[in-house]
């Protein structure tokens, strides 16, 4: 399975060679990777973020860049799945976890600020997924959750003498 996070800040993500995920990477099971949205921003400062469409207060990242970076990872062209991590989403749960598993990829797009332009949620995004009835910074924690829970129900993930099944 190849999981891609596009997120602002792809450091956050270096527990994700560790434990269980990062030994499920080293045996091959997985493939992650941060996807940095700087990299498709707009002009030379990087910048990834505007005012909402209609005229709301506050900032979204742009549909742009985002849209870029989507399209960067091919998730379309393989059949896989785009989840933005919200907390309006449905909530998280084992049974959502399982239903992922069986998936080739996913890419998980990781919010800030007041989340992502409308336009995204319409034309991109396959699912949206809430860790909890809780607001966090971004979406990078509720990324590392999904991926963890996820990774534990691949074959082989846990090793010969346990099961994520459960």
């Amino acid at each position: 399975m190849k999981i891609d996070c596009v997120t602002i800040f792809p450091e956050m993500f270096t527990p994700m060679w560790q434990s269980i995920v990062g030994r499920a990477q080293t045996k091959g099971i997985i493939d992650f990777h941060t996807v940095q949205l700087r990299d498709f921003a707009v002009n030379a400062y990087g910048q990834v973020d505007d005012s909402p469409y209609g005229g709301e207060p506050g900032m979204v990242i742009r549909p742009e860049p985002l849209a870029r970076a989507i399209r960067s990872t091919g998730v379309k062209e393989d059949g896989g799945k785009v989840i933005f991590l919200t907390a309006d989403g449905e909530p998280f749960t084992h049974k959502i976890a399982h239903e992922l598993s069986k998936e080739n990829h996913l890419v998980l797009l990781c919010g800030h600020y007041k989340g992502i332009d409308e336009r995204i949620r319409e034309n991109f995004v396959d699912r949206e997924i809430s860790i909890g009835d809780f607001v966090v910074s971004g979406g990078e924690l509720p990324a590392m959750v999904l991926t963890d829970a996820v990774t534990r129900l691949l074959p082989g993930a846990l090793g010969d003498k346990g099961s994520g099944e459960t």
